[in-house]
Formats: structure tokens, C-alpha cells, sequence
């Protein structure tokens, strides 16, 4: 272990807390203990302090304590003349800073000086990006993407790189491999943000690129997320400081790298860092620490910029991204996409302005949509990519132009089945190309292509490039061979769109006839498990996947594609109770494959043994026994709540692979299942629903209230414009004769 480094760490560790103790004291002054003390839109309080500490943060008053442990954690300065093995009393200083800088966050948050907002010329449009923690949601949606691989990991890059080439080159080698980057600190008042910004880098959720703030302190919003993570995927417990720390070790791939000068605040947070297993990459000269245990390899890691081989500064950037991961032990899975732009997930959520259109394809002024079949192995040449039509040349700068994408594939274990999920495919795999805005599906498709990737050559036979590519890299087991038509002449066009048309209808009938009771197999999802290790979802022709993404047929196909991942078939066995939906076959299953921590599950009901949750469920069904019913809450509304929480905090109770009877996480379109709550009584008890629900979906509920013989039912349903009490709840139900109040005791 360094002593520069013990040395420098408690010296950033010791200055921190000191001013964390000053501003506590100055707010106590000014507002008194009661004051409220929170992030927006979590659950876990001040997070790090929550998780690590079990300490929950709810005002001023409750902030002592944490300076209390800081200061107990923070030990003297290694004296001059005496070598110890420091790490220790160094990591523990380390996690004094974290504690200490979600104090100040607190605090500023409490005075309304955070987010900051960062305010940029007119060359960007006078665009402010605020910079603040990762709210729940978000959080959700970047849990689904760790566990599913199209994100390996985050790096938090903290400082200022050599030049803003080298900023926007690092960046583009981490969002290639799609790794999730957070931004914060300056060296000499320059930020890595203020570099990107000037290059003209999306930065925000959708491109994997999170600014968060200039100063180091903001590192500790990296970390919050990360503790979070352990908490809402991994089931674990406010307190359980040492599993939290593990559980990020060996299952959340993150690393730091410190760009320019590396002060004592930023060896400080680095320690903090070390501490959950996340190694630092300093692109300067520093003492190295090598490998004792707490990280998976190296804990500090100094590669000098100037020094790193490599023919140009972009090659010695992506020799410094390359060691990072490998220091992290990332695991990275690319296809190599011959298009003349970069490829990755990363660039799934990137817009293209219209300002910046060279071209689009659909939206008001044009037509455009994606069709994918099964053909004979003969119908089809492998990488045959034909164009039909003009190509986007021969249109004007920002014009439109209709575009049909018609993919058809073959091979000796493909199903027609299989179409429909190959073809939602498209979606992401043309997004991942920078420059390209895709939206929509089917007919309803929304294509935009960049200036600067027209400039670089992107053509429409790239399109076909992608697909090619794609598909066969990720259903290679299944796809002997793909070739693409793309079509811009409009009679062609046409025809082949009402053969689309057909097919989409004809998948609608197909799925929509699948019932429970017409198959004798259901399948398991445990895809989540790498972050909620006792939680399996059980997946039937009318109970999708709580996230949403995947039906019953999704699952088959995908057993078939990956033989040993994790949609697994479960025979239903014996039915115990058909009201329920208890089957032998899922309550063995899940009692297996929860670590046999949940012994049995019901498909059917909320109030006896409902199915666990990870944390990834687009809503949350919750029993309101005074109304005799459910409300249900969406992941978008982040108001109050009839039972006293909102969303965020309900999420603790339904995730993490816990089994509470009266609470359930669900994918929203089970609500439009003949088979959600049946036991119960069905649609019948939603007496309360977040608005978001209501408008999104209001189609598919006015669906539903018919079939259950109450036209105006979703009517009758309060959400939170209405009321968020069971106080104004209660009068409103009555006053609508809602069915809820008339029928059987819910328990």
C-alpha cells in the first residue's frame, strides 16, 4: 500500500467531513433539526448512507450521527517515519468521504443549490443539462440492461482529459462497448463535460453519457446507484454494509478513471471506490496499489498519457479504456458492424434534431416500416442486400422519403413463431448505429438519419449491413441465412405492406388465442437473477414477464435459440388449485431455483403466494383494504399514493425477489389479462390507477371494462389528479358505484 496515497486519502477524507460538519452546522442554524433532508424520487434516503450505514436520513436532525462515524472512520495521517499497511484505515477514510459527500449533497439539495445547472453558449442551443442522483426509474431501466448484457458495466470518468479529442475518443471507445459513463469533477476548474459539450456530444440517460457535476464530490451519485443496485435487484438489507460492498464486486462491473491531475479529494473518493470493488485507471503518474483482495485485480492502476505506446493520442485513449476493463475483469461482446459510423448499444437513446436530419424515413411526411418472414432455405441468399427504388442521395437536405425494410430470413430451426421476436430485434439493432433515430415498430416506424453520418457515408444498404450482421450474431443458432430488401419505390412499397398487414394481424390472433389452460407448459425467466439471485419469473400464455418484455412466446423461442438460458420450460404438473393458478410444476421450480427460499407461488392471485419480483416491473399492484381493492402504480408517476408511499418506496417492498402477499410487481399489459387477480375478482378491484396508465393505455383498458360488463369502469377508477388519500378516495368510489365497494372481502 502507497503511502503518498494513505497519506493523500486521509487528507481529502479528513478536509471533507470537516466541511461536511460545517455546512450540517450552518443548516441546523438556519432551519432547525427538522428540516427535511431527501433525494428526489428514491426510495433509499441518502443512499450510500442507507445502505452502508442502515441509517435512514429523513431530516437535518438525523445527519449528526453520519458526521459522528465519519469522524470515527477518518484516522491521523501517516506519520513520516513509520511504514504500516495502511489500506485499512485507508478504505475506511475512504467511505468517510462518501458519507461525508452525500451529506453536502443532502444539504444542497435541502437548500435547492442542487442540481446545478450547466449553461452553454448558443453554438449548443443554450441547452442546460442538470446534474443531480439517478432516480429509481432510471435505475430500473439501466437493471434491466446489466442483466441482459446490452450494458456490462459503468465507468465513472472524473477530471479533465489531455485535449477534447481525447475526451470524445475515450467516450466513443466505452459507449462502443456499451459501458455506462458518469461524468463529474474539473482539473483547474476544466470538466471532461465542458470537453464533450464543446464536441457536440449527446450527453443524458439515453446515450449512456450522465453528466452529473464539475466538482469530485458528485462521484458519490455513481456510488448511490451502485448501492441501490445491491438493494433493489440483489435483496439485500439497509445495514448488510459488508454484502452490499460484495455484491458489487462480483456482480456490478464499474470503474474510475481519473483523467489529469489527481488532488486528495479525488485519492479520497478513489478509496471509497476500492471499497465496492471498483478499481481506479489514472491516466497520470501515480503510485500503483497492486492486488490484496477488495477489488478483483489491480485497486489503483497509473497509466501516464504521454507514455501509454501507441501511434497517436487516439490510439493511447483506447489503450486506456482497454486496460480499464481488463483491470475491472469486464466482460465486452461486440459484433463487428462494417457500417462507416460507430456502432454500440450506447447509442440506442441518442435524437437526431431535425436541424441536424439529413434524411427521414416515416413520421408525418413519409411512410416507413419494418417486416421480417420466414422463407424456404432456397428462397433465401445470405447476405444478399438489395435496394429497390432511389437510395437517400437523390433526396434534399432534411427531406423525407418513404422506405420499406423487408428482412427474410431461413434456417433449420426457425419457426414462424419466431418472426415476431427477431423482428422487434430491428428496433435495437439499427439504433445502435450513431446518427440513426429509430422509434416504433411494425408499420409505425420512425427513421431519422444525421448529417454527419450521411457525411461519413451512411447509405441505406447500411441499414441492410446492420441486420445482417446482427441477426446472425445473436440468433446465429437458429438463422442459417439472411438477406435484406430495402425499398423506396412506392408501388413495390405498397404492395408489400399490405402482406405485412396481414401477418402482423394474423401474430395478433395467434397470441391473443394462447390461453393457460390450452398448454401444458409454462416457462421460467431468470434473467434477473445475476442482480435479485432468489427471484423467477413464471411466464404463461397470460402472464407476461414483469418487465414487460417477454410473453410466453417470447420465452419458447428463446429456449430454443439459447437451449441453456434462462427461459427454461416448466411442465404445469398438477393443478392444486385452479382459481389460484397453483400448479406443481412452478411452486417445485421456484423453489429450486430460488435458492429454496420461496416454497410455493400462485399465478392468479395477490393475496396467497404471489410471484416474487426483482425490481425491474413496469408497475406495482397493491392491496387498499379499506376500498376493498387494488391500486396500481405506474414506474412513471412519482406522486403520492393512497396507501401513504409512492412509487419508489413501494419498490423496496415488491422487489429484491420478496414474497409479500398483497403486493405484486407486474408488466402492465397483465392488467389486460383475463387472468390478472382472477382470484380475487379481477380488473373489477382496481379502485385506484396512476393517470400515466390510464392515458397510455386507455384503448386496451376500454377493452377490458367492456369484457368485464362495466363500460365505464376505467372511469370509476380514481388516480392521483383525483385524490392520493384513502380519504378522498373512499367518497369518489362511492359516488361512482364502483363495483369494488359491492363485492366479496378481498381477504
Amino acid at each position: 500500500m502507497s503511502k503518498y496515497i494513505a497519506s493523500a486519502v486521509h487528507r481529502g477524507a479528513r478536509n471533507l467531513v470537516r466541511e461536511a460538519d460545517d455546512a450540517l452546522q450552518a443548516a441546523l442554524a438556519e432551519y432547525g433539526p427538522e428540516q427535511k433532508v431527501a433525494f428526489p424520487n428514491t426510495a433509499y434516503y441518502l443512499p450510500t448512507i442507507f445502505g452502508l450505514m442502515g441509517h435512514k436520513v429523513e431530516t437535518l436532525g438525523d445527519l449528526p450521527p453520519v458526521i459522528d462515524h465519519c469522524n470515527e472512520l477518518v484516522h491521523p495521517v501517516p506519520g513520516d517515519h513509520l511504514w504500516l499497511p495502511y489500506l485499512g484505515e485507508t478504505l475506511d477514510a475512504g467511505m468517510a468521504t462518501l458519507f461525508a459527500a452525500e451529506t453536502i449533497e443532502g444539504i444542497r439539495y435541502m437548500r435547492g443549490t442542487e442540481p446545478t445547472p450547466i449553461t452553454w453558449d448558443a453554438d449548443y442551443e443554450g441547452r442546460q443539462f442538470l446534474n443531480g442522483p439517478i432516480d429509481d426509474v432510471q435505475l430500473r431501466s439501466w437493471g434491466i440492461q446489466l442483466v441482459d448484457g446490452r450494458m456490462p458495466g459503468f465507468a465513472a470518468l472524473v477530471g479533465c482529459a489531455k485535449s477534447n479529442e481525447v475526451a470524445v475518443h475515450i467516450v466513443r471507445e466505452l459507449q462502443r462497448r456499451g459501458i455506462l459513463i458518469f461524468l463529474c469533477g474539473n482539473v483547474n476548474g476544466r470538466s471532461i463535460i465542458h470537453q464533450l459539450m464543446e464536441e457536440g456530444v449527446q450527453l443524458g440517460y439515453d446515450t449512456f453519457t450522465v453528466p452529473f457535476a464539475l466538482d469530485t464530490i458528485s462521484a458519490i451519485y455513481p456510488l448511490g446507484f451502485a448501492t441501490r443496485a445491491a438493494l433493489t435487484f440483489g435483496g439485500l438489507k439497509a445495514g448488510q454494509a459488508r454484502d452490499i460492498l460484495l455484491y458489487n464486486k462480483f456482480r456490478t462491473f464499474a470503474f474510475v478513471v481519473a483523467l489529469g491531475e489527481v488532488d486528495d479529494l479525488k485519492y479520497a473518493a478513489a478509496a471509497g471506490a476500492i471499497s465496492y470493488g471498483f478499481p481506479t485507471i489514472a491516466d497520470t503518474a501515480i503510485p500503483p496499489i497492486y492486488p490484496t483482495g477488495v477489488t478483483s485485480y489491480e485497486h489503483v492502476v497509473p497509466m501516464p498519457f504521454d507514455q501509454i505506446e501507441g501511434k497517436d493520442d487516439l490510439e493511447r485513449a483506447e489503450r486506456l479504456v482497454q486496460r480499464a476493463i481488463e483491470v475491472r475483469g469486464v466482460k465486452i461482446k461486440i459484433t463487428e458492424v462494417p457500417i462507416p459510423v460507430a456502432y454500440g448499444s450506447a447509442f440506442e437513446g441518442e435524437r437526431v434534431r431535425r436541424d441536424d436530419m439529413q434524411v427521414e424515413f416515416g413520421g408525418k411526411k413519409s411512410r416507413c416500416f419494418e417486416y421480417l418472414r420466414m422463407k424456404d432455405m432456397d428462397e433465401v441468399e445470405d447476405h444478399k442486400l438489395d435496394i429497390i427504388g432511389t437510395d437517400i442521395d437523390t433526396v434534399p437536405e432534411g427531406g423525407a422519403i418513404d422506405l420499406g425494410i423487408l428482412v427474410e430470413v431461413s434456417g433449420r430451426k426457425m419457426q414462424k413463431d419466431f418472426e415476431p421476436i427477431l423482428e422487434r430485434q430491428v428496433h435495437y439493432f439499427i439504433n445502435a448505429a450513431s446518427g440513426v433515430q429509430h422509434i416504433g415498430q411494425r408499420d409505425i416506424v420512425w427513421l431519422r438519419l444525421s448529417k454527419e453520418a450521411f457525411n461519413k457515408g451512411f447509405r441505406l444498404e447500411h441499414f441492410g449491413e446492420i441486420l445482417y450482421a446482427r441477426l446472425h450474431g445473436e440468433f446465429g443458432a437458429i438463422l442459417d441465412k439472411v438477406q435484406v430488401t430495402l425499398i423506396t419505390d412506392p408501388d413495390q412499397m405498397a404492395e408489400l405492406l399490405e402482406e405485412a398487414r396481414a401477418a402482423f394481424q394474423e401474430r395478433n390472433e395467434r397470441l391473443a388465442g394462447l390461453t393457460d389452460e390450452g398448454v401444458d407448459t409454462f416457462y421460467s425467466c431468470t434473467l434477473c437473477q445475476s442482480f435479485a439471485p432468489t427471484h423467477v419469473c413464471v411466464v404463461s400464455p397470460e402472464r407476461l414477464g414483469l418487465c414487460g418484455a417477454y410473453n410466453w412466446l417470447d420465452c419458447r423461442a428463446a429456449k430454443e435459440i439459447n437451449p441453456t438460458g434462462p427461459n427454461q420450460p416448466i411442465p404445469k404438473g398438477t393443478c392444486i388449485d385452479p382459481i389460484k393458478g397453483e400448479f406443481t410444476g412452478p411452486c417445485e421450480f421456484v423453489y429450486q431455483n430460488s435458492q429454496q427460499s420461496v416454497e410455493r407461488v400462485t399465478m392468479y392471485s395477490i393475496m396467497d403466494a404471489p410471484m416474487t419480483a426483482c425490481g425491474c416491473f413496469e408497475c406495482i399492484v397493491m392491496l387498499l383494504p379499506e376500498a376493498n381493492g387494488v391500486m396500481v402504480v405506474s414506474r412513471e408517476d412519482p406522486s403520492m399514493t393512497p396507501c401513504g408511499m409512492t412509487f419508489s418506496t413501494l419498490a423496496g417492498t415488491a422487489g429484491g425477489g420478496l414474497q409479500t402477499p398483497g403486493v405484486m410487481g407486474v408488466g402492465k399489459y397483465y392488467l389486460t389479462s383475463k387472468k390478472f387477480m382472477s382470484a380475487e375478482g379481477g380488473f373489477k378491484r382496481v379502485v385506484w390507477m396512476s393517470s400515466f396508465l390510464k392515458e397510455s393505455m386507455a384503448e386496451e383498458l376500454k377493452a377490458v371494462a367492456e369484457r368485464e360488463g362495466d363500460p365505464d369502469l376505467v372511469s370509476k377508477i380514481a388516480d392521483e389528479t383525483i385524490c392520493t388519500d384513502v380519504d378522498g378516495l373512499l367518497p369518489y368510489l362511492e359516488e361512482q358505484g364502483h363495483p369494488a365497494l359491492m363485492m366479496d372481502p378481498i381477504f
